[in-house]
């Protein structure tokens, strides 16, 4: 679903400074975090080979909330599809291959694996809504609910 709003968000959305977060930035904030919870922890998390430093934070870094950030030149509409992509290739390799039962990784998150795919699937919705609601509301684009599968084809009705 959220290959959907990335797709059919009409490019003067995009990059539109009518939203603090613009569209570009909710949709790479969702991957980032996507991905990084993938990972058996934060300790070895290496970034996408195309980030931006800071583009995953949507204002301060939780460590060092005082110092202001630099949100970086915005990834076009092709950039994001292929990290979206990367992430699916990610889900598809990790998921499987991780204990439910093993701690998260993630200090942060006191809880277990099976709880943190939960986490990072609520995360990715709540984003994915976010921007098809921006779609409906500012350009009259609705977005399919989408069924589970390798094809990610919209559903029926």
């Amino acid at each position: 679903m959220l290959r959907h709003t990335v797709e059919a968000c009409p490019e003067d959305l995009w990059r539109s400074a009518a939203y603090h977060n613009r569209f570009w930035h909710v949709a790479y904030h969702a991957l980032f975090f996507t991905h990084l919870y993938l990972q058996p922890s934060d300790a070895g998390f290496q970034p996408w080979g195309k980030h931006k430093p800071d583009s995953q934070f949507f204002g301060a870094r939780p460590w060092a909330p005082d110092e202001p950030i630099s949100i970086p030149s915005p990834y076009s509409r092709n950039e994001l599809l292929e990290y979206l992509e990367f992430c699916r290739a990610e889900v598809a390799a990790k998921v499987p291959a991780t204990p439910l039962d093993a701690d998260s990784g993630f200090h942060w998150l006191p809880f277990n694996r099976l709880e943190l795919h939960l986490y990072n699937t609520r995360h990715i919705q709540h984003h994915a809504g976010q921007l098809a609601d921006r779609l409906r509301t500012v350009a009259s684009i609705g977005t399919p609910w989408v069924r589970m599968g390798a094809d990610a084809a919209p559903a029926a009705g």
